[in-house]
């Protein structure tokens, strides 16, 4: 019988949990749950005799992949899927997936939520400024981005994108395409950055593209700490102070921030983007759809190893 692993140091809702398991189930497979275990020890021996895994941020590195000795596939309920480690999992002949666009409207929404409390004073009382008629510049198009775009629209902003990869699918859609990074950063009020923690993308938001901005700008991160060069976000925030920086990652320097920037910035205590209700679901139920796809049928769709 196949078995699948469900390992969560966050677990999922218990509604998804119901449901993720009723869909196994309902194709022949034992079902193994590992909840908001503390111990690498658990997880080693959790995975050492199953088929399959289904994790949300769990590190799952070489150590993990190789003690899997029959795993054929992981499947990260969520869009990012740096808490894998790819090569190793390709030499183990292991696929490794994610679920892109399953958390999409959730993290959009918190994006749109920070941008809101950043222009209301962070709701400490002080005057603030409001969404409509203000540019939002979206750094990267994936699900998130697009998801940013719409609601951004309803909210009677001007919203202009930089990307590489998506160029003719945004100015499909009515979205003006900036001619560089630097330009996107000049021209907006609210920077949201939505760009993966791999390749040049890393610490792509370097002081060469932030001095460009506006002083009285507002950056949001739901991406990833990777991405901002952090020393030169200090920088910048020290030269301009009217900027403030929200973001769902806690950065590596946050006692500068709280030292430096009273007033001008937000962290979520932990990455909360994808923690719905309605997000846990649909990420929950659609690793569990790919997992039965791919033994079933050999679908690698949302391969994201080679």
């Amino acid at each position: 019988m196949t078995k699948v692993l469900i390992a969560t140091t966050k677990p999922f809702a218990p509604v998804a949990v119901e449901k993720i398991t009723d869909i196994l189930k309902t194709a022949g497979y034992e079902v193994i749950l590992l909840e908001k275990y503390s111990e690498k020890k658990a997880l080693l021996e959790a995975v050492a005799d199953v088929d399959a895994a289904i994790i949300r941020s769990d590190i799952f590195d070489r150590e993990v992949l190789e003690a899997g000795k029959n795993l054929k596939i992981v499947v990260r309920a969520g869009a990012g899927y740096d808490n894998v480690d790819l090569p190793a999992a390709t030499e183990n002949n292991q696929v490794v997936m994610n679920t892109p666009g399953q958390n999409a409207n959730a993290v959009a929404e918190l994006a749109i939520g920070m941008a809101i409390m950043g222009l209301r004073e962070m709701f400490s009382g002080k005057p603030g400024g409001e969404m409509r008629g203000r540019t939002l510049g979206l750094h990267g198009f994936g699900f998130v981005a697009r998801n940013v775009f719409r609601i951004a629209r309803a909210l009677g902003m001007e919203v202009i994108v930089y990307t590489r990869y998506s160029k003719a699918a945004a100015a499909a859609i009515g979205l003006k395409v900036t001619h560089s990074l630097e330009e996107l950063y000049e021209k907006s009020d609210i920077i949201s950055i939505h760009v993966p923690a791999r390749s040049e993308h890393l610490k792509s938001v370097s002081y060469d593209v932030l001095q460009h901005l506006k002083d009285g700008s507002i950056i949001v991160n739901t991406a990833r700490k990777e991405v901002v060069n952090e020393p030169d976000l200090v920088k910048i925030m020290e030269e301009k102070p009217g900027i403030k920086y929200m973001s769902d990652v806690t950065p590596d320097c946050a006692n500068l921030f709280e030292e430096k920037f009273g007033g001008r910035y937000f962290f979520t205590p932990k990455k909360a983007g994808a923690q719905t209700a309605e997000a846990n679901l649909n990420a929950g139920v659609a690793a569990a759809e790919q997992i039965v796809a791919f033994f079933e049928n050999g679908d690698k769709t949302f391969q994201v190893n080679k």
